[in-house]
């Protein structure tokens, strides 16, 4: 009987330590304009605020004219725009090595900039960035990604007409992977892609035509380091 006994509290301590585990943060909000709700792995919803914790399986998503910063366990960051919706499938980063390296992140609506962090730099093929229309993979990158479905008419273009639907990228340092069923193509920095749809093969763009997704300076400058993520005192996007 206590042998029985101390079998269901060892149990019961294991329970609790692995629910402590999977709640663990792997990021904060650093910077946020507006509001921001998370929905958790569990279900259970609330609003975010500067300093919040994120954590693996949360699902993230901005409100009209919101922007929120993310800095995460090995320093990558990631600036969401107004009517993102973005997930933090996993996020595994340890100093000790980079055998548990594994990053999986969604951008399921709307549009962001990500700075790789350590994890990028050190292992960039344990990164990836599933959308609906392509993955994106990093080479010690920064970069922007907008994804419309009939929701970026508010972005502005030379003609005057608003950005196609899919998905469009641009890279500023460093170079991007873009690949779906139908073709892989590399980003270089400077460069400018698009890709229509999960049936239509990813393709470089001239930067004429090239979609940038820029954002407020209060939200991408980064005082301690001297440096932004695509600051830009207008729209949030921006065609070269």
């Amino acid at each position: 009987m206590k042998n029985l006994v101390v079998a269901n509290l060892l149990g019961l301590l294991l329970l609790l330590a692995t629910g402590l585990s999977h709640a663990e943060g792997v990021g904060v909000i650093t910077h946020l304009s507006g509001v921001l709700q998370v929905k958790h792995a569990d279900g259970s919803s609330k609003l975010l605020a500067i300093k919040s914790d994120v954590q693996q399986g949360d699902t993230l998503q901005t409100e009209k004219d919101t922007f929120a910063r993310i800095k995460f366990i090995d320093n990558g960051e990631i600036v969401l725009r107004p009517e993102t919706t973005f997930k933090v499938e996993t996020y595994a980063y340890s100093e000790l090595g980079k055998d548990q390296d594994n990053v999986v992140v969604s951008l399921l609506r709307g549009g962001l900039r990500s700075v790789t962090g350590l994890l990028g730099k050190r292992n960039p093929n344990r990164y990836k960035m599933d959308t609906p229309v392509a993955t994106i993979g990093i080479r010690g990158t920064h970069f922007g990604a907008l994804l419309c479905n009939n929701d970026c008419s508010n972005i502005p273009t030379i003609s005057g007409k608003a950005p196609d639907n899919g998905l469009h990228t641009d890279t500023a340092q460093g170079s991007t992977i873009i690949s779906n069923a139908k073709g892989t193509i590399e980003i270089p920095a400077g460069s400018f892609s698009y890709t229509a749809d999960a049936g239509s093969p990813p393709k470089l763009v001239p930067p004429s035509q090239g979609v940038q997704v820029t954002m407020p300076q209060s939200i991408s400058s980064n005082k301690d380091k001297g440096q932004g993520m695509g600051d830009n005192k207008g729209d949030s996007c921006a065609v070269h």
